[in-house]
């Protein structure tokens, strides 16, 4: 007995230190799974199994020890099959579902968020045509934010928590949301399918791929309409800027690699390989990493983002979507 009150503490010392270590959440969207990874050693840590078919997207809470876990169906945005009522709420440390947050019907929840300035976690509730707000430390949902649009798949927030964007897949335009007040201001155009979301860290710029094109919608968020069109080399899908907000990060799926845009000339300026089919991009806060999902290959590309190389593949399980950073730098 004395053995094991010396051993719990150290326990919880241990878990608790494993909890404050970085690490970087990887959706495996083809076995139900959401993979945890050393982000220092390349390490998949493990493959926590989720409590149903499937998720695509996650995001860590503030602190790094949760993972939310959106659990959205079995198809893809706009097709027949089953529709999520759920999200998962994983513990990193411990590498566990600890808790299920429910819906009371079937919403198909997709992109999670953690609000920058309220602290709540904010879900894309697709058929709902909302954004569910939540709160992260009691799970209980709070509020909604209507869409005003079918399909509202992917969600940004600016960075002063004012603002909400979100891509509407189908009808190919983004819903322009005042979060205070809870309400659309504005439905902008972008074209028959447009496809994920991204904002600049002055919450100047809004970025979305065309999905009938190569190429990427400028949207300026002064006047909420496309200020410009930058060209690429293939239909883009996953947009991420560089914390230092000088570059922009745009995944090929078709070319196997990504463009790097700059955000002052709004030009592609080069281009890096990944694995296969890269979908979702994120980057590292201290700046110097990016990381890639590459469904088709089960990677994620590693990119140095002082020399546009990629530095190593690390494999995960299948299908990998979408990308999390957990605590530190």
């Amino acid at each position: 007995m004395r053995t094991l009150l010396l051993a719990l503490p150290l326990l919880s010392i241990a878990l608790a230190a494993a909890a404050q270590q970085p690490r970087l959440l990887v959706a495996e969207k083809g076995q139900h799974s959401l993979a945890i990874i050393d982000p220092a050693s390349g390490k998949l840590l493990a493959s926590v199994p989720e409590s149903g078919v499937t998720g695509h997207e996650v995001i860590a809470s503030a602190d790094g020890r949760l993972a939310f876990v959106p659990i959205y169906g079995n198809s893809g945005v706009g097709k027949p099959g089953t529709d999520g009522n759920s999200i998962d709420v994983i513990d990193i440390a411990t590498r566990k579902v600890v808790h299920t947050i429910p819906f009371d019907h079937g919403v198909r929840p997709h992109c999670p968020l953690m609000g920058p300035k309220d602290g709540l976690l904010y879900v894309t509730t697709e058929l709902d045509q909302t954004i569910t707000l939540i709160d992260p430390k009691t799970f209980k949902i709070l509020a909604t934010i209507p869409t005003g649009q079918p399909q509202s798949h992917m969600l940004v927030l600016s960075h002063n928590g004012l603002r909400g964007y979100t891509a509407n897949v189908g009808p190919g335009t983004v819903s322009v949301l005042d979060i205070p007040n809870r309400k659309v201001l504005k439905i902008i155009p972008i074209s028959s399918n447009t496809q994920r979301i991204a904002i600049s860290p002055d919450d100047h710029w809004v970025f979305t791929a065309d999905q009938t094109k190569p190429q990427l919608a400028v949207i300026d968020t002064t006047t909420n309409s496309v200020a410009k069109w930058v060209p690429l080399e293939g239909i883009a899908y996953g947009t991420a800027p560089t914390p230092d907000g000088r570059f922009l990060l745009v995944t090929l799926p078709d070319q196997n690699k990504i463009a790097v845009v700059d955000l002052k000339s709004m030009q592609v300026v080069r281009s890096i390989p990944t694995g296969e089919y890269p979908q979702e991009i994120v980057a590292r806060p201290n700046g110097k990493t990016a990381y890639v999902s590459c469904e088709h290959s089960n990677q994620v590309a590693e990119i140095n983002l002082d020399n546009w190389t990629q530095t190593r593949l690390i494999g995960t399980g299948k299908a990998t979507d979408g990308l999390a950073w957990a605590a530190g730098n």
